[in-house]
């Protein structure tokens, strides 16, 4: 592991498992103690990583909320939000959404090498655009971040950037909130697809904590003997 950053991923999800409903609008599933949570967690890593498809569809900002924070932050001498981290096959993103346009922090676009001349036209004056392989390797995506001074990221989603770490054995840590009611569509997006993980029903990942924020419940699952600080 000492090529690359020490990888949380983080997820809130309902009792069924999924990070959303089919709907146009965002189902709220954080409880207000767990997005307090959330934010110390954002506060604490050195980037965030979400898909092309989470910014397209979700508008995240991936911003550090509380001015607390972002003043330790900048006591640290760090930006008062950590570096933002996303993936694409295509490059095809619109560099006026809030994900390129908020935050004095760093904006890394890792995308195909077949698609990066195009990247560089749409965001090369928005963020630092990588070629990293057709398609994009996530070890070399990893290596390129711990090269860049990143030591602890946290992944942020959506359902396929989960799935292609932890099948990729990618994953130290996982953090899960558990909001109190179901879903029950399948055709909504769920914290994982299918796919072959490394831990399935014949070895079982390391519970290292349980907490209650709220109405929600909180797991924190270790995957590696890698320290989380």
């Amino acid at each position: 592991m000492n090529d690359r950053p020490y990888v949380l991923v983080k997820c809130a999800m309902s009792l069924d498992g999924f990070l959303d409903d089919s709907s146009d609008q965002r189902l709220l599933l954080s409880s207000p103690e767990d997005s307090a949570r959330v934010d110390e967690q954002r506060a604490a890593v050195d980037a965030i990583l979400v898909g092309a498809t989470t910014i397209r569809a979700d508008n995240p900002r991936l911003m550090v909320r509380s001015p607390k924070l972002r003043q330790q932050r900048i006591m640290r001498g760090l930006p008062e939000s950590p570096k933002k981290v996303t993936v694409t096959r295509s490059g095809d993103l619109d560099p006026s959404l809030p994900f390129f346009t908020t935050g004095d922090c760093e904006k890394i676009v890792y995308v195909s090498d077949d698609a990066a001349d195009k990247a560089r036209r749409i965001l090369g004056s928005v963020a630092t655009v990588v070629a990293c392989g057709d398609p994009v390797s996530l070890p070399a995506l990893l290596a390129d971040l711990y090269s860049r001074g990143i030591g602890r990221l946290m992944v942020e989603g959506g359902s396929s950037i989960h799935t292609q770490f932890l099948t990729q054995g990618l994953v130290d840590e996982i953090q899960a909130a558990i909001a109190p009611f179901f879903v029950g569509d399948s055709s909504a997006p769920r914290f994982v697809t299918d796919g072959k993980f490394p831990f399935g029903p014949g070895r079982r990942m390391i519970l290292a904590d349980i907490e209650r924020y709220g109405d929600c419940a909180y797991l924190r699952y270790r995957l590696t003997e890698q320290p989380s600080e």
